[in-house]
């Protein structure tokens, strides 16, 4: 018997195949609902004997969020470039990766007075021909139409499309086995996804879970969960996730060719670093290099710690020296040498300072003060946060509130201080769950209510001028609801507990002493890993502000400890440089071996990179002995001392200092380009500086040296170190040669010096 619902819907027109195909009647007089009616309906109605018989033995309730919506995700429908992207795609819309199981039914169910899905006959409903190749899908084919998947689908349709079946138990989480794996290249391993529930059931979700791996050229995953490990050591994080849920399994890939354990044994171990990292290549049988020389050492330190390369007398004093703590001693007089805070203050105003168009020249200068005196006062790192995220007062007075005029908004403060501070990029649970991560919009707005209450008073911004004074300070009125709930939200951590702000004259201080506390790891671990990336060139977490379980630490028992270092050191920014600077990896030298060539993060050898623009041209002044001149800034300035990026400068816009629109946190890339290649070569700034009459060429070479002496202080100078035999032989012929001009032949190879990889490269 063919059952009534295959013409009477109990939803308004309801569209039974698609709006091509059909010719609506109107509404019935008597029972009130729309009659669909054509003759392809009729014949496909008469040809069944029953609805039920479309469905398989198995006729088990399925649940919309249990069942039917992992399907959608497993198969990429609520993905990014397809349905879920802000405004869906083809009129059809669900949420990213179904982060909300009631918008995602009602867009399948009631949407476009259900035209989606039709219960009379499930194969002809679009939500299950669409994916199928029943109907032309820009998709194309997700699964076939007798695949497991098309069954549960079939059978949700047939039970009524119901939301929730009685008594559903609510998924708790998921495991994923194994969770670790040591593989050989080329070797396959097949993961298992578990699902756990509320009622204590456990379910093989492995069929509708997705995966990713973090390092595919290291191991690659298929969408079914089988690993494949690649040709190259290293390490990887393989996520697993089902629905809002993620667990992750750490693949390890060493070398084939064992080293003895006795190499790893006889490592110098200069403080705990050296051991955590020795470990680390011991389970992936990487050897590293060998200690780097002291003239590469001289020029290292230096430009990480001060942010210049060392003068001529410095690599003399220092490559005399025969102490054997010499290193630790250079690293010391580098830490108290002025010049740290402003090079390291220069690191953090481009995470933070603002736009002086957009928030006023004089707030942005204060707020440029505040930060610069903050390092030159040595000022721990939880006070400095904890004055930054209470800052309250004028801004002309007190530069740290001007992260408040420039974030205006509690939700635009809350993604700032979350990245910078506790290395969570909240960005994306602001509209939806985080697709690789456990925070949703809960966390995200709970976590900006903290700013709800900061009070202002003051005329405001008037871009491009705002120039004038404006306050700040705790007030007593303001909230923060959900955007889809519309429920206030209350002031909490993002994990942990925080004091409660009941009866705090300042919410935010809840927020401080939160952010500070010992027991917060991240608030520690965090800052240890911007340190260690500024010092060894990729950090332990990349990118360095992005902590989450599907992005793990290279090495983390080394973070760990170098957290727990930091925090027992109270704090304290140059302590930690000092820690990493003596060991015995920071000093390796970038030479690899044949074991560990292709090693990337692993620290087993120095990383070269492209030094940072403001140490190559005040390299350049120091080298030249011609200063630069910068806008608005006195005589005489480095252009580390710059209060903002809108002071012109065409070097260091060409060697990457962020644009002056683009909003903080601006982090930079340490990539050399063709531009700044050319730029070396061609600028008649740089070839002016070279030939002054009032700089270093025209007085060195009036002085009466042999050409042997000559390139011994050149190469110091430019190189921190002595040639070698072929450059000073190449030197000597050119300064020796017949109606050879001194001064010409010093500018020429000074020239060529300032444009080579050497120059502009850290080794």
């Amino acid at each position: 018997m063919v059952r009534l619902g295959l013409f009477f819907s109990d939803r308004p027109a309801a569209n039974v195949l698609d709006s091509g195909r059909n010719s609506p009647l109107p509404q019935h007089p008597t029972i009130g609902v729309s009659v669909n009616f054509n003759l392809r309906t009729i014949l496909l109605a008469l040809s069944l004997t029953s609805v039920a018989g479309r469905a398989t033995a198995d006729d088990s309730p399925v649940d919309f969020e249990n069942d039917i919506q992992p399907i959608l995700t497993r198969f990429g429908c609520n993905s990014g470039p397809c349905h879920g992207k802000a405004r869906g795609q083809g009129g059809f819309q669900l949420s990213l990766l179904g982060f909300d199981s009631d918008q995602d039914f009602n867009s399948i169910v009631k949407e476009g007075r259900g035209r989606r899905v039709f219960a009379a006959i499930p194969d002809e409903s679009l939500l299950l021909a669409k994916p199928t190749g029943g109907a032309a899908h820009g998709g194309g084919v997700r699964f076939s139409g007798t695949s497991s998947q098309a069954d549960l689908f079939r059978r949700w349709i047939v039970q009524g499309m119901p939301r929730r079946i009685p008594d559903a138990p609510t998924l708790v989480g998921i495991t994923v086995k194994p969770d670790s794996a040591v593989m050989v290249a080329d070797a396959t391993q097949q993961l298992q996804v578990t699902a756990q529930y509320s009622d204590g059931s456990e379910r093989d979700v492995t069929s509708l879970a997705s995966f990713q791996s973090s390092e595919a050229p290291l191991a690659a995953v298929s969408d079914e969960g089988l690993i494949r490990a690649g040709n190259i050591p290293g390490e990887a994080a393989v996520m697993g996730r089902f629905r809002s849920h993620i667990a992750v399994c750490n693949v390890l890939i060493p070398r084939p060719s064992l080293v003895p354990d006795a190499a790893y044994e006889a490592l110098p171990r200069n403080n705990f670093i050296d051991g955590h990292v020795w470990d680390k290549l011991k389970r992936l049988q990487i050897l590293p290099s060998e200690l780097c020389d002291d003239a590469t050492f001289i020029r290292r330190a230096t430009t990480d710690i001060i942010g210049r390369m060392p003068t001529a007398e410095e690599v003399d004093e220092f490559l005399a020296e025969t102490s054997p703590d010499r290193r630790s001693r250079l690293v010391d007089r580098l830490l108290e040498n002025p010049e740290y805070a402003d090079f390291w203050a220069n690191k953090w105003v481009d995470l933070l300072r603002p736009n002086p168009y957009r928030v006023g020249i004089k707030a942005v200068f204060n707020y440029d003060h505040w930060i610069r005196q903050s390092f030159h006062d040595r000022k721990p790192w939880d006070h400095f946060v904890r004055e930054l995220v209470t800052a309250r007062g004028s801004t002309f007075r007190n530069g740290a509130v001007t992260l408040f005029r420039d974030r205006r908004e509690p939700e635009e403060i809350t993604t700032l201080v979350s990245q910078l501070f506790v290395g969570v990029r909240l960005d994306c649970a602001r509209c939806h769950h985080h697709p690789f991560e456990v925070w949703g919009q809960e966390d995200f707005f709970s976590f900006a209510a903290y700013f709800a209450e900061v009070g202002r008073k003051g005329t405001g911004l008037s871009p491009p001028i705002s120039g004038s004074e404006e306050f700040f300070f705790a007030g007593r009125k303001g909230v923060v609801r959900h955007p889809v709930t519309g429920e206030e939200m209350k002031p909490a951590p993002l994990f942990g507990e925080a004091p409660p702000t009941e009866g705090m004259e300042d919410i935010r201080e809840s927020l401080a002493t939160w952010l500070t506390s010992p027991d917060n790891h991240l608030f520690s671990q965090v800052m240890a890993n911007r340190v260690w990336m500024d010092l060894m060139t990729r950090g332990l977490v990349e990118p360095v502000d992005d902590f989450r379980a599907t992005n793990p630490a290279s090495n983390a028992a080394l973070l760990e400890a170098l957290g727990n270092h930091f925090r027992d050191a109270e704090y304290s920014i140059p302590e930690l440089i000092r820690v990493i600077a003596n060991s015995h990896v920071y000093q390796l030298s970038s030479i690899p071996n044949e074991t560990n060539e292709i090693d990337g993060r692993g620290h087993s050898r120095h990383y070269r990179h492209r030094h940072r623009a403001e140490v190559l041209l005040d390299s350049l002044s120091q080298l030249t002995e011609i200063p630069q001149r910068f806008a608005a800034m006195p005589p005489d300035t480095s252009s580390r001392q710059i209060w903002t990026h809108r002071t012109g400068s065409l070097f260091l816009d060409t060697f990457g200092r962020p644009d002056p629109n683009q909003d903080p946190p601006c982090e930079r890339t340490g990539e050399s380009t063709v531009v700044q290649s050319l730029h070396l070569m061609n600028s008649e700034e740089i070839y002016g500086m070279v030939t002054n009459d009032k700089g270093f060429v025209r007085s060195f070479a009036g002085q009466d040296l042999s050409a042997e002496e000559t390139a011994r202080v050149l190469y110091r100078r430019v190189f921190s170190r002595d040639p070698d035999s072929a450059e000073l032989q190449l030197i000597t012929e050119r300064l020796n040669a017949e109606g050879a001009e001194r001064r010409q032949v010093i500018e020429d190879f000074m020239w060529a010096m300032l444009n080579s990889a050497e120059f502009v490269i850290q080794n």
